[in-house]
């Protein structure tokens, strides 16, 4: 995966990747790992920006930097479309939506707090928040199988069961799953990991 901005992104204009994402980030309740399919839908399938592999490499690099997820996956489509200013405008897109709705949570907490219209409507968030995060899952786990690489696999389900059974640290099970695929790349050829 390459970072490097192509002559086909330049093509992609700022206002373009504030709108997107923007948009993305104004329709998303639930955090970082809701924002993934609503990036992939839109970035992958409806605009070609980005292709599928590049995605999920972006977001697991998303995923083990510091700081919100959101945010980090903005700072790097942002950068991979227009660079250090395609960036920047990721960034502020991202960021106003959910600083000008927190705002006003935070105004009329008590009055929302204490309302059981909302209260049941966030119940239902959640429960559409869970449906989405079992979308990516199983979305990120078929691009695993469909590549047929035997370590991938094989860190995918020990990774599972080190953070749900001995709830292990995930930044711990992310720097071990790297390194781990570091050292597969070795072991199994690189033109073997292409043979589909």
């Amino acid at each position: 995966m390459s970072l490097e901005v192509s002559h086909k992104d330049q093509e992609i204009s700022l206002v373009r990747i504030f709108k997107e994402s923007f948009y993305i980030s104004a329709f998303t309740f639930g955090g970082g790992y809701v924002m993934l399919p609503l990036m992939r839908n839109r970035f992958v399938e409806q605009l070609h920006w980005i292709d599928e592999e590049e995605m999920m490499d972006l977001f697991a690099i998303a995923q083990t930097a510091p700081g919100a997820m959101a945010v980090n996956a903005a700072i790097l489509i942002g950068y991979r479309l227009k660079g250090l200013k395609g960036t920047v405008a990721a960034i502020v897109a991202t960021v106003l939506p959910p600083l000008v709705i927190m705002t006003l949570v935070s105004y009329f907490y008590i009055a929302f707090s204490q309302n059981v219209i909302i209260a049941a409507a966030l119940r239902g968030m959640q429960a559409g928040v869970a449906a989405i995060i079992v979308d990516v899952v199983i979305r990120m786990a078929m691009d695993i199988f469909k590549k047929k690489w035997l370590p991938a696999i094989i860190i995918m389900f020990a990774s599972f069961v080190a953070v749900y059974v001995f709830k292990v640290n995930i930044a711990m099970v992310l720097i071990c799953s790297s390194i781990l695929g570091l050292t597969s790349e070795k072991v199994w050829p690189k033109k073997e990991v292409d043979n589909k």
